[in-house]
């Protein structure tokens, strides 16, 4: 991410990379570049800055393979609602299950999810919209402990609230 997000709600499967984020990056209006971009446009840091409502999904892997997509039809309710899907596929930690975002349509992320000891391990495909001109691009993310899943995933249900 650019140094000027900061903030805003954050979900993160993986730790380190491999890892995917869905992140709606809040830009901070003391942020010198931010300071420098609004004064170019010809308005205030904190109307520059505006809402932080541009969700961004971000695939990392070891090879140096990433993505970065910007989503700017993805609401906070479509992140809601593919978070709880992860927490119902969680619920039998003896059974893997798939998730998928999709925005209008196209599926972004799908995430494969299997039983890996005392958690789960996962295969996250990120397909961006043909606009992006990208490949899609697999991520395999080693075993995460249950707890520490559910517990990334009701911190990132309630800071949707």
């Amino acid at each position: 991410m650019s140094p000027i997000a900061v903030g805003g709600p954050a979900l993160f499967i993986g730790t380190d990379t491999p890892c995917v984020a869905l992140v709606r990056p809040e830009i901070d209006p003391a942020q010198p570049e931010v300071r420098e971009a609004a004064e170019r446009a010809g308005v205030t840091p904190e109307e520059f800055a505006g809402p932080a409502d541009l969700w961004q999904l971000i695939a990392d892997r070891t090879d140096g393979e990433g993505l970065e997509v910007a989503l700017p039809g993805l609401a906070d309710a479509d992140a809601a609602a593919f978070v709880g899907r992860v927490l119902a596929g969680l619920a039998d930690p003896d059974a893997g299950f798939t998730a998928e975002l999709a925005v209008a349509g196209h599926g972004l992320l799908r995430l494969d999810a299997r039983p890996a000891g005392e958690g789960f391990a996962f295969l996250a495909r990120v397909t961006p919209p043909a606009s992006e001109g990208a490949a899609p691009l697999d991520v395999e993310i080693g075993p995460t402990p249950l707890a520490e899943l559910r517990a990334e995933l009701e911190q990132f249900r309630r800071s949707l609230s």
